[in-house]
C-alpha cells in the first residue's frame, strides 16, 4: 500500500485500520484469537497504521482492545505505527447504549494512562498519543506540555488530538508541535473541513475515523438491517434507520455510478474521495473481516482527478441526508 506523511515525519500507510470495532460499540466482541489473527493478516497485507485506545475493551476486560494490538503486533513492531489515546472514560452508570464520555486529562492521570498502554501494548513507546476528547478543566497548554515531557522521555514520539476545533489546536501546537488530529469525516460529516486551512498552514495531518459513516457508506445496509440491541452504536444511529436509508437512497446511487466507473466499490470510493481530496487525510476504517480488510486498502489504489473530487463536493453540497452519528455525549467529571 502506498504511504503518506503525518505532520513533520510520521510515516503511515494510506489507509489505516481502526481496531475499536474488534472488542467495542458493535456487538459483541471479537473472539481473541480471531482478532489477533486479523490484525497480524492486516498488516501482511499493507497496513501499517494501527488504532485503539485504553478505553476500547468489553465489561469483562475495560482496556481489551490494546493487549489485542499487542499480541498482533508483537513480532512487526519496528515495521508498523500504533496510535493510542488517553483522556476519557465511560460513563457506566448511564442506561444508554451509547454511554456518555467523561474526560479527565489531570497530568497525573495521563503519566498514569501512558505507563498502563505501554505495559499492555508490550511496547517500550507509543508512536501517536491522543488526547482522546478535550477536557474543559485542563488547560491544552498543560495537556501539550505533558506530551513534550513524554517525547523527551521516549514513552511517545508524536502527539495529537481528537474531536478539536482551531483554536484548541493552535494552542497545543504552540507549547508542542501536533502531528495529527483525528476527527470524524466522511462524506455525510463534512463540519470539519472548516479546520483544513488552520492544518494545511500548521503542516498537521487529518485521520479520519468513521470514514464509511459507521458503514453506511458500504451501501451493504438497508431498511431491513438489524443490529445487536445494547451492544452495538448502529442500531440507535440515525443513517441505518428506514427513514434514514430512504432520504439517502441518492447519496447511495451516487456512490455506486461513480464507484463502477471507477471498477471501485461504494466504500471504495468513499474514502478515494478524501484520499485525493488531501495528501494528509489519512482514513481509518475499521472491520472485522479479511475481504473487508481488502477491500479497505484498495481504496488507496483509486484515483479521483481535483476536478472529480471537486464535483464530488459540489454534489454533496446540494444533496439532503439524513443526520449522521455525530459521536458520544460528553459528561462532566
Amino acid at each position: 500500500m502506498r504511504q503518506k506523511i503525518l505532520g513533520k515525519d510520521l510515516m503511515v500507510s494510506a489507509v489505516g485500520l481502526g481496531c475499536m470495532g474488534f472488542s467495542h460499540a458493535y456487538g459483541a466482541p471479537t473472539k481473541e484469537q480471531e482478532a489477533v489473527g486479523l490484525i497480524r493478516q492486516a498488516a501482511e497485507t499493507g497496513y501499517t497504521f494501527f488504532d485503539t485506545a485504553e478505553v476500547y475493551g468489553t465489561p469483562d476486560d475495560p482496556h481489551q482492545n490494546e493487549t489485542l494490538v499487542g499480541k498482533a503486533l508483537r513480532d512487526c513492531r519496528n515495521r508498523v505505527v500504533i496510535a493510542t489515546k488517553f483522556g476519557i472514560r465511560f460513563d457506566q452508570t448511564s442506561s444508554e447504549v451509547n454511554k456518555p464520555l467523561v474526560p479527565d486529562s489531570r497530568p497525573e492521570v495521563i503519566r498514569a494512562s501512558v505507563e498502563a498502554s505501554l505495559r499492555r501494548l508490550g511496547t517500550d513507546y507509543i508512536d501517536l498519543y491522543y488526547q482522546h476528547r478535550p477536557d474543559p478543566n485542563v488547560p491544552i497548554e498543560e495537556v501539550a506540555g505533558v506530551m513534550a515531557d513524554l517525547i523527551r522521555e521516549g514513552k511517545i514520539t508524536h502527539w495529537g488530538l481528537s474531536e478539536a476545533g482551531e483554536e484548541t489546536i493552535r494552542r497545543a501546537h504552540a507549547v508542542c508541535p501536533v502531528t495529527a488530529i483525528q476527527n470524524r469525516y466522511s462524506m455525510m460529516a463534512r463540519w470539519h473541513e472548516t479546520l483544513f486551512p488552520t492544518l494545511e498552514e500548521l503542516g498537521i495531518g487529518y485521520v479520519a475515523f468513521s470514514p464509511l459513516a459507521n458503514g453506511f457508506l458500504t451501501a451493504r445496509y438497508d431498511a431491513g438491517s438489524r443490529f445487536e440491541q445494547g451492544s452495538d452504536y448502529r442500531s440507535v444511529m440515525p443513517q441505518f434507520t428506514a427513514e434514514g436509508t430512504e432520504k439517502n437512497r441518492p447519496l447511495l446511487e451516487l456512490l455506486h455510478n461513480i464507484a463502477a466507473e471507477k471498477n471501485a466499490t461504494p466504500g471504495q470510493l468513499s474514502m478515494a474521495w478524501m484520499l485525493c481530496k488531501k495528501p494528509w487525510i489519512v482514513p481509518i476504517p475499521g472491520t472485522r473481516k479479511l475481504q473487508r480488510m481488502v477491500e479497505n486498502a484498495g481504496a488507496a489504489e483509486v484515483i479521483l482527478t481535483p476536478e472529480e473530487v471537486g464535483a464530488i463536493d459540489r454534489a454533496l453540497d446540494r444533496m439532503e441526508m439524513s443526520e449522521v452519528f455525530g459521536g458520544s455525549r460528553i459528561a462532566k467529571r
